[in-house]
């Protein structure tokens, strides 16, 4: 493996300083998973990683009255053992639950995921269904990117080599507003979606009825999707197969997936289809407080 320095900082200004000064030989270790392999492989040659684990900014993870702030280093398993974002971000959960096994998500964090811009990935589609907003930090000071921008191609997002991802923040969740995420695999040995799709809704009073929905698409086009017209699709529509079935052809068309060994370009637009028609389901249900009778991210 290439020789690197390490440095596990305290404080976030000693961490940015360490970007700043390194002119892009630095990369962040937060959860480690994907990065420790990559280095191995030859993908990434950094002269220095910064362990971020020790900074209490990507370590909050609070639900109040404004909504929820996700720092960029709290692992899967804390954010699936918070009662709160269970109850109110239930698509967040989904993924949470599905990336890597047990052993995996007590290391592993949705900034982490998010950075690593895999088309595949399974957060993104949930952060961009729940309209979550990536605070990113540089020495120079902070900006906000929505989710749906943060990935621009395969491995590939928005940060300049002086920038860290240091927090995902979310707007606390109107009343019947239901989410799910879900992905379909070939098989459970392979751990790494064909196609995944989240969606989140919000009902109006009688339950019958959309007042707003977001749809996203991973694992189809070179970086995770928000179908903005299946989306809109829904507004103030009936809540029916109907409505359904022209949101889920919506984002069949919004898919650009390629064919590869997990699957073929047809396939992929068929399962997306399917997929969203079920993840509309299930949201729709969670909104209304109905049982579930589907197991959580597949």
């Amino acid at each position: 493996m290439h020789d690197f320095d390490y440095e596990a900082p305290v404080d976030l200004d000693t961490a940015l300083r360490f970007f700043a000064e390194r002119n892009g030989s630095a990369r962040v270790l937060a959860g480690g998973t994907d990065l420790i392999d990559q280095i191995r492989l030859g993908r990434y040659a950094p002269d220095l990683l910064v362990d971020i684990k020790k900074l209490p900014e990507l370590n909050v993870l609070e639900c109040q009255e404004g909504g929820l702030r996700l720092g960029a280093a709290v692992p899967c398993s804390e954010i699936y053992r918070n009662e709160t974002v269970v109850s109110g971000y239930e698509a967040l959960v989904d993924s949470c639950r599905i990336i890597g096994g047990i052993q995996v998500q007590n290391r592993a964090s949705v900034g982490g995921n998010l950075c690593n811009s895999g088309p595949a990935a399974d957060s993104p589609p949930s952060l961009i269904v729940l309209g979550a907003r990536c605070v990113i930090a540089s020495a120079q000071g902070q900006r906000e990117v929505p989710a749906e921008e943060f990935c621009t191609g395969p491995g590939e997002n928005v940060l300049q080599q002086d920038e860290v991802l240091i927090e995902i923040r979310f707007s606390s969740r109107p009343p019947r507003s239901g989410s799910h995420y879900r992905r379909f695999t070939p098989r459970n040995e392979m751990d790494i979606a064909v196609v995944g799709v989240g969606a989140s809704v919000t009902l109006d009073e009688t339950g019958e009825r959309f007042v707003d929905a977001r749809i996203a698409l991973g694992a189809v086009a070179p970086t995770p999707l928000f179908a903005r017209e299946a989306s809109e699709s829904l507004t103030g529509q009936p809540v029916n197969d109907e409505t359904i079935a022209r949101a889920a052809e919506l984002a069949q068309q919004a898919a650009r997936p390629i064919d590869d060994m997990r699957g073929t370009k047809e396939f992929r637009i068929h399962v997306t289809g399917v997929l969203t028609r079920r993840v509309l389901a299930a949201a729709i249900g969670r909104a209304r407080g109905e049982e579930e009778g589907t197991r959580i991210g597949h």
